[in-house]
């Protein structure tokens, strides 16, 4: 018998003689190829290591192909909207390029934490390093963006330190990014820049990290308008405005065809969309932020009035701002154009449903008479100057907190951009980041900037300067950071350790722990005030720093912490800067925290197994607790 064959002459494996016409995978069509080879369990590698085989797949695998194109897209899904559909691209080299910034972006990212732990976490020299680390890749930012993206999106519970700084720096890189558009804005011609628009800047400034934009703005607008248009075809259906198609800056010119569009306005945006002013809430900084305004349809006088003019614009009706003092107005002129006679005008109040006031009545607002200067139209950059004043004021009404210093900075930073010569904010602003202990070298910038504007403040630059120059010389000698040892003799009376999740006996509060002290290390005047004297043990006993679910930082007697009966996450913005992972019943020190209390996280696992074992009710009616090899299991994952 002759000995079986397989192709040309080569023996079968099964001992029969295959058909010689059998194709090879290679000998497919090219579409049939790619539309295998784009199997979504296929990866880069899958892909890489295909190319290699032959020339045939190596072709079929070309970086302007489907095959790559399909893999950055199922990678990198919210980057297609940087690309044109059907756009030719050599996605291979995107991939590469991507794949190698977002290596970059994580080992900046991942070394912030180890350089300046000790540091004030805010925007400043930290990211501001950070940032030109970024800059200097060369790399198209919306792939540095989309890499902190990436990590801010992964596991909730894990990578808390990386995530904690990944966010910083993508809220400082937009930022950037926001004062770059706006500073375009105001460069446009006075007659080009929409309120409207200057609006969202601002509100993006603010939130850098919520999704707001001006065309998903305009698109609510959009919808508010067509509400209006519907309730004219009801009371005129000839109505000029409802031919006035989107964008179109068409005016009309009758008054009493103006009069019905206020009304349908009204009507629509009052009572049937119930929009009103926040009176109970005034200095919620949310009532500034166009977004906010149009999600919970409240606002204050200034941004109400936006919304208001920019419908009535649409709707082919021109108002005009007035910076009318403690409340803002607009004014709709009823005689021919080009009249400043004051009683020319009715007076709208957005603020107050709409309600039309004479000259006279405007006093009546804020109980006193103003000059006729106070009712002239304003510009679209005076309009953003009082919108972000409104927010410096609610930043320094604020208590001292992260948040409200956050936005102090963030207006400060606003005025300065439209406003880069006022003297009196730019002092407020260098006292600022003096008082914060960040960016010192920018401080200097800004004194030089204020000596220059007016000589007569050398003063107090003068003070800001030596002190901010003693605080550049006391970082280039840092203080190395104390160690705490439970087994120190000094700790014995230590009973809790950092990342144990507490209850305050007596606030009820719910809070982790990132920090211990022996004794009450706080000055007199605290002791006092907070009545330190009252408890059991007075100041003679351990103090824990904590972080709160209600955002604030503490320091809590020993007497008045206690495990909690149910661990749950604390959601403190701050939570990241020390913890690196949440782990159900107590959170994993990151490991610049591990450095300071290094027998801490071996005396957390040990009271979490000790505390909750003895809570978990018995096998007979749930389940049962984790075995102590469990744990270890899980403790050495960490």
């Amino acid at each position: 018998m002759a000995t079986p064959v397989d192709g040309e002459g080569q023996p079968s494996l099964n001992g029969t003689i295959p058909d010689p016409q059998t194709k090879k995978l290679t000998d497919l069509p090219t579409e049939l190829l790619e539309h295998i080879l784009c199997f979504p369990v296929l990866k880069h590698v899958d892909i890489c290591n295909v190319s290699c085989c032959c020339k045939r797949l190596h072709d079929v695998c070309h970086g302007r192909g489907k095959v790559w194109g399909h893999q950055y897209k199922l990678r990198w899904p919210r980057l297609q909207r940087f690309y044109r559909q059907n756009e030719s691209c050599d996605w291979l080299r995107e991939y590469k390029t991507r794949h190698r910034v977002g290596i970059q972006i994580r080992r900046t990212v991942e070394s912030i934490s180890k350089r300046f732990f000790t540091e004030v976490p805010c925007v400043g020299q930290v990211l501001g390093d950070s940032f030109a680390e970024i800059e200097s890749l060369g790399m198209p930012e919306h792939f540095c963006e989309d890499e902190l993206l990436f990590i801010l999106n992964s596991d909730k519970r894990k990578s808390l330190t990386l995530k904690y700084y990944a966010k910083k720096i993508l809220y400082f890189l937009r930022q950037q990014n926001i004062l770059k558009s706006l500073k375009n804005f105001l460069e446009q011609p006075t007659e080009q820049q929409s309120a409207l628009e200057g609006a969202v800047l601002v509100d993006q400034y603010c939130n850098p990290l919520a999704d707001v934009t001006l065309d998903s703005i305009s698109a609510q607008l959009d919808e508010i308008t067509e509400k209006v248009k519907k309730m004219l075809r009801i009371k005129n259906p000839s109505h000029p405005s409802l031919r006035i198609a989107q964008g179109n800056c068409s005016v009309v010119e009758d008054f009493e065809l103006q009069r019905q569009v206020i009304c349908a306005l009204n009507s629509v945006l009052y009572e049937q969309l119930q929009y009103k002013g926040n009176e109970c809430d005034y200095y919620n900084p949310l009532n500034s932020y166009i977004h906010q305004v149009l999600l919970r349809r409240t606002g204050i006088p200034i941004s109400l009035s936006i919304l208001y003019m920019t419908l009535a614009q649409r709707l082919g009706v021109q108002l005009e701002p007035v910076n009318f003092p403690n409340h803002f107005l607009l004014r709709w002129c009823q005689k021919p154009t080009g009249t400043e006679d004051i009683y020319d005008f009715v007076y709208i109040d957005a603020f107050g449903k709409g309600k039309q006031l004479t000259a006279k009545e405007c006093e009546y607002l804020i109980g006193h008479q103003v000059t006729a200067d106070y009712y002239s139209a304003i510009s679209t950059t005076e309009v953003l100057l009082r919108m972000v004043g409104n927010l410096l004021n609610i930043g320094k009404r604020g208590e001292g907190n992260e948040k409200s210093y956050q936005l102090l900075r963030d207006s400060l930073d606003l005025y300065l951009t439209i406003n880069p010569d006022n003297v009196q904010y730019l002092l407020l602003q260098a006292r600022l980041y003096f008082h914060l202990g960040i960016w010192p070298e920018k401080v200097l910038d800004i004194l030089q900037h204020i000596q220059a504007l007016d000589p007569s403040q050398h003063g107090a630059v003068g003070y800001l300067v030596q002190h901010t120059l003693e605080h550049i010389q006391h970082k280039k000698h840092p203080v190395t950071p104390e160690v705490k040892r439970r087994s120190a003799p000094e700790h014995l009376e230590v009973q809790y350790s950092v990342g144990l999740i507490m209850k305050h006996k007596r606030s009820g509060y719910n809070c982790v722990i990132y920090g211990w002290d022996p004794k009450c290390t706080m000055s007199p005047e605290w002791i006092s005030t907070m009545r330190v004297h009252q408890l059991s043990n007075g100041a003679n006993q351990p103090f824990y720093n904590v972080l709160v679910q209600d955002g604030t930082c503490r320091y809590a007697a020993q007497e008045n912490l206690e495990p909690h009966s149910a661990p749950l996450e604390i959601g403190h913005p701050e939570v990241g800067r020390y913890f690196s992972e949440f782990a159900d019943t107590y959170y994993v020190a990151n490991e610049e925290l591990q450095t300071r209390y290094p027998e801490d996280m071996d005396e957390t696992l040990c009271t979490v197994r000790e505390f909750y074992h003895r809570l978990t009710p018995s096998a007979g009616n749930q389940e049962e607790a984790p075995t102590t090899d469990q744990n270890n299991q899980q403790a050495m994952s960490m």
